[in-house]
Parts: C-alpha cells; structure tokens; sequence
C-alpha cells in the first residue's frame, strides 16, 4: 500500500530573494538557449535606453569582452548610489530585488521599457558574476555580486568609492552562468541586429559594438538620425519599391505614435510593433489598431475613387497591406505586457491611439498625394485577385484525403484523435520511411515520408507550390490550411499534431532537405512556428561500441573528437549514413523514444533577419548568396 504524503505548512517552500529567477529563469529571459543568454545583454541595454528617453544619455557601450563576459556602459545620471529606506545603498537594493526601481515612479521615468523591474536583478540571479560601477556626484562606486549574491562589503550602507571622475554613468559587466544557460557564448550577428534596431528607434542615440573575442574582433558605431524612415529603408534596399517612404506622428492620450511604412513590388507584408523600443515579436494592440484603421481608410478611398462598386466586398486586411512593411513605433506611459519578455502588448488604448493617429495622418497624406494612394490601392486590388484565384485553386487542389497506411509513401497516421499528444515526423525515402513506421509508437506517432527535396517555395510561384505532390500531402496531414502569412484560409486550431518533426539524415543532404521544409513553414504556415510547434530531430552521426561495456552514440564530430581524447581501450566505430542504415530498435532509442531522442524545437527571434536570411540563402539572387557562402566558409561543416 502506497505511502501517502503529508500537504502540511512544510510542505510550502518560498523562494528567498533572487532564487525565484535562478529556479525558473525561462520565466523571466524567455529559455536558457542562446536566445534567453542574448535577453541578458538587451536588458540591461534597455536600462540605459530609458536614460537615454528621460534625456540624460546619448552614448551606450556594449563589448563582448574576450573572458565571456558582456559590459554595458551608458553616460546617463547613474543608478542612485544614496541610502534607501531598506537601510542599504539603493543600488544594492535595485540589484538584489525583483520589481525595484524607478521605473515605478512617474517622475523618473516618463516612458520606460523595462516596467517590470526586474530586468538588472535578473541579469544578475543568472550571471556567475557581476560588477556595477556608477559613476555620479565626481566619485566612482562600485559593487560586486555572485549569482545574485553581493560579495562586496559597504561601508555604512553604502557602496565603497574607488575614484574619482567628472563623468556620470552606469558600467555594468556580467558574466553569464554556465549552470544556468545551454551555452554561454553570445550570438553576435543577433546581437548586433538589436542593437542597430534600436539605434534607429532612437535617432538621437549613438550605441557602439565592439567584440573582443578571439576570431570574432570587431567594432562597430550604430548612429541612424533618420530614424524608422531609415529603418524601412535598410529592410526594403534590395526590394523594388512602389511608394516613398511614408512617415507620421502623434499622439493621443498621452500615448506618443510614430509609424513609417512603403510599399515593395513583393507579395507578402512585414509589419512590426515596438512600444519604448521594445520589439514586440507577437504584435500586440499597437499593431491591431493600425491595421484596422489603414484597411479602413484604403476601402473608403476605393469606394470614393469608384474603384469598389456598392456590390463589391471590401478589400480584406491582408489584401491592403499587400507589399507593405511598416513599422509602428509607440512611447506609453503605462504598458502591459504578456510576460517579461514583452512580446506582445496588451494595452487597449494603444489601439485606440494608433488607430486614432493613423485616421488623422494617413487621410491627411494621400488626400495631397493622390498618386501615390492609387498605387497603393493597385496593390490591394493585385492581392485581391490573387487571393480570389488561390482560393479556386486551392478548392481543386487540396482536396480531403483518407490516411491510412500504404506503400506508396504516404501517411502512416496514428491512431490517436487527441493533437495534444499526437506528433508527426517527416521523413526522407522509404527506406528511413520504413523504419519510422516500425519503431514508431503507434498510438501518438504518424510518419509521413517525403521522396527526396521538395520544392523550394522561396524561388517558385503560388500555382507550382500548391501543385507539388509533397507539399499538398503535407497541407492536407497538418490540417489547418495554407496561408501566404498570418490570415487568410489558415486556422491553427485544426492543427492535428502537437509537434511537427523533421527527422532528416545527418549530412549535408540532410541538413538541405530541412532547409527547404523550413522554407515551406516560415513562407505559407508561419504560424506552426510562431507557436512552437515546429521541431527537429537530432539522430546519432556515430555508434561507438569499446571492447568492454556499453555502446555510445554520438551526434557529431566534436562528440566523436571528444570520445577519442577520454576513452581509453580500442573500440568499433559505426557512422550512419542515413537512418535508413538503423534498424527499428535503434532508430526508436535514438530518435523517437520522447525519454531518450534530442529535438530541438524551431524558433523566430527577429522576424527582420529572419527575412533577410530566407530571402538571401533561399532566393533567386545568386551574387548576395555567393558572397555570403565566401564570407562563412570557415564556419561551415563539411560531410565526409
């Protein structure tokens, strides 16, 4: 008989200060990937960048310095160093507790990013050590800490001085904590890219970069006076532009709106929010209230112009913003986000006020410009008509399928009607198709099987994509439809697997196949990664079998080069070249055993780049892909 446990007052633990953060850290930076281990450097960046919206900063620093660690320095007023009612230097207290700050007083900040508090005390709970040096009244403070621990002793409360300096500021250098995070190496390209974003939501800021890393030495000065106007130009310069860039601001209850937008000769949109220069990645009311204000207007143009009969429907969102990237920028006094990573903002009258802004601007612009508005209502009706055609061609196309099993290569389904235990894995040839389906567990586990490189749908029309054997199959197994976008006939809510795997071989011809389905996702089903359901398998490279005890599998050459260096003894060397080379016993403890298989799930950090990466590997323009190959020789991994 089973021996129950007590639920008593024992039974309930509190987290004591910083423990909280080192306990859940995903609950604060997001995960504990390279995207969270970035999240440490934008946090403490977006301290300096309220500075800079109070009026009392125009220069951050930001070095990747060669130990590892990262150091943030700013020339704003410098965190208040003076005793607080707590009885310590209020620096101490800023550092070392959640939700403390002054961004909760009004009159320090006017706008801030990091309204939660909570952005320097959590750099701190997951850095195995930090320092912060402030510099303010002509002396040099400084105080130390270990995985949110203060080290440093005051004096009478307050921090120790250690100089002198007519300069103010804050320097704060962390070092990121390996028990903490996968990996502690930042990403550089993406840390750059934030930065320069950020220089160019604030056109009077100058953020400088510098990397002082062995094989990654560079320094970089990111100053854009044009603001977000130069923003849309940097996104749109190898794209063919319809209109101008077109720029307007306001404000409307309190709330501060600034939005630059043009219209490319492409089919697809990019329209991104940011509120207090936080990038908000899942758009949020900002960006609900532009879009239902601008489609609004151009369909009152239509039907004033006589270009939209009374008869005829309107057009739709998505149709109006055909070819458009905009980006809309808003300061608030008071935001909300969803979680502290603050990707998508949840303050209803910031739908009121861009929206308001947008009706007042946007009407004022095209009444003086004529020309322009018919150029940008051609877009709408060109979208219009392209969506009217897929959707005939998608009735022909995508018609119901029956799954079952066959021997054709198509869908071995599981049995399993519950899509919140149910996956599917994509599976190259039929020979690893084979496998998959007797190692599989039946019950939760469907494998489609794909016959060699599916289309690549960056550099093909609508018509050849919804005509490809493979990729129909796919649409119609998901389920939930088939989108240029977000929109459109897609609906996530009939998606029939929890996670969608791509199970590729461990080669280079592997690594191309997941490419061109991770092309096929991110340009017509975004959404399936968007919401996390996007994954990829990790099968062995390697078996090593020692003389004596037990088999190993190893994932890839570095795993191999280390085996080498510690195992003493001879042993058997096994490479797999495909996984149709496993049998089902192997393929189902390396690969589909959900206890033992190593996934790694498919995320989107900055959509921009994101784009420009998709457009630049995958796209139909030869010379920029060339020079990127040349440029990222080195790093490449050769399959022998």
């Amino acid at each position: 008989m089973a021996v129950k446990e007590s639920y008593d007052a024992t039974s309930i633990r509190v987290l004591e200060g910083l423990e909280a953060v080192r306990t859940r850290p995903g609950m604060y930076i997001g995960s504990v990937s390279t995207r969270g281990l970035n999240h440490l450097i934008y946090e403490i960046v977006d301290n300096s960048v309220d500075e800079h919206l109070a009026g009392y900063c125009s220069e951050i620093h930001v070095t990747l310095e060669a130990d590892g660690s990262c150091t943030v320095e700013d020339n704003g007023r410098g965190i208040p160093i003076d005793m607080h009612e707590k009885g310590v230097s209020a620096e101490r207290v800023v550092m070392t507790t959640l939700h403390a700050g002054g961004k909760f007083d009004n009159k320090a900040y006017a706008t801030s990013g990091g309204l939660h508090g909570v952005g320097s005390s959590v750099v701190n709970a997951l850095s195995e050590r930090m320092t912060v040096t402030v510099s303010k009244d002509g002396q040099i403070s400084e105080d130390r800490f270990e995985r949110g621990v203060p080290v440093q002793e005051l004096v009478n409360g307050l921090l120790p001085v250690i100089g002198k300096t007519r300069k103010t500021g804050t320097r704060i250098n962390f070092l990121p904590d390996p028990e903490i995070f996968e990996r502690t190496r930042f990403k550089e390209e993406d840390v750059k890219s934030r930065l320069h974003e950020t220089a160019y939501l604030n056109p009077e800021l100058t953020i400088i970069y510098e990397d002082c890393r062995e094989g990654t030495e560079e320094q970089i000065s990111f100053h854009e006076p044009e603001g977000i106007i130069g923003f849309i130009k940097e996104i749109n310069k190898n794209n063919e532009a319809v209109s101008d860039v077109i720029y307007y601001k306001g404000s409307f209850e309190e709330i501060k709106v600034e939005v630059a937008f043009q219209y490319i000769n492409e089919f697809h949109e990019e329209v991104m929010g940011f509120c207090n220069n936080i990038y908000n990645a899942e758009g949020g009311t900002h960006l609900t209230g532009f879009k239902a204000a601008f489609t609004a207007i151009i369909n009152n143009y239509a039907k004033e112009l006589g270009i939209l009969k009374d008869k005829d429907a309107n057009f739709t969102g998505a149709d109006v913003r055909n070819g458009m990237t905009a980006v809309v920028s808003i300061k608030h006094p008071d935001p909300r986000f969803e979680g502290q990573t603050k990707t998508k903002l949840d303050n209803p009258d910031a739908s009121r006020a861009v929206a308001q802004v947008t009706q007042d601007e946007v009407v004022r612009y095209f009444d003086r410009n004529l020309e322009v508005l018919k150029s940008v209502i051609e877009c709408a009706e060109k979208a219009a008509k392209i969506r009217k055609s897929e959707a005939k061609a998608k009735t022909n196309m995508l018609k119901p399928q029956k799954f079952s099993f066959d021997s054709n290569g198509k869908l071995a389904n599981c049995e399993s009607r519950d899509p919140s235990k149910c996956e599917i894995f994509i599976v190259e040839g039929d020979s690893a198709g084979g496998s998959a389906k007797m190692a599989r567990n039946r019950m939760y586990q469907a494998i489609l099987p794909i016959r060699g490189k599916i289309l690549n749908v960056e550099k093909a029309s609508i018509d050849k994509v919804l005509a490809n054997a493979e990729i129909k199959t796919m649409i119609n197994a998901f389920g939930c439809g088939f989108s240029e976008g977000f929109g459109n006939d897609f609906d996530i809510s009939k998606l029939r697997y929890d996670k969608i795997i791509i199970m590729a071989d461990a080669d280079v011809d592997g690594a191309h196949i997941s490419t061109l389905l991770l092309t096929l996702f991110y340009r017509f089903m975004p959404e399936l990664i968007y919401e996390g359901h996007v994954y990829v398998a990790m099968p062995p490279l390697y078996k090593v079998v020692p003389a004596r005890g037990e088999g190993e599998y190893l994932y890839d050459d570095f795993a191999l080069a280390r085996y080498r260096k510690t195992h003493k003894g001879s042993f058997t060397l096994q490479r797999y070249k495909g996984l149709g080379e496993m049998d089902p016993e192997q393929l189902w403890e390396t690969t589909l055993d959900p206890a033992r298989r190593k996934l790694r799930l498919v995320q989107i950090e900055d959509i921009r780049m994101a784009n420009e990466t998709t457009e630049l590997l995958m796209g139909v323009e030869v010379p920029p892909r060339k020079a990127f190959i040349h440029a990222h020789a080195t790093d490449a991994e050769i399959d022998a």
